[in-house]
């Protein structure tokens, strides 16, 4: 079960976290809220597309 955590979503939550030190949110209101956090992961996945063909190299 534990190896099988890391290929699920706890990872994305990790680096969110910790690389973009997002600890807590800086706005209020649960609309301002979502919007924050869709961008953090907007940025997460623009980052994974500008790193994928990076691995083959």
């Amino acid at each position: 079960i534990y190896s099988h955590r890391m290929s699920v979503v706890e990872p994305v939550f990790g680096n969110i976290g910790t690389t973009k030190r997002l600890n807590r949110f800086g706005l209020r209101g649960k609309k301002k809220v979502q919007g924050q956090w869709q961008l953090y992961c907007l940025i997460h996945n623009i980052e994974k597309l500008a790193n994928y063909g990076r691995l083959g190299t």
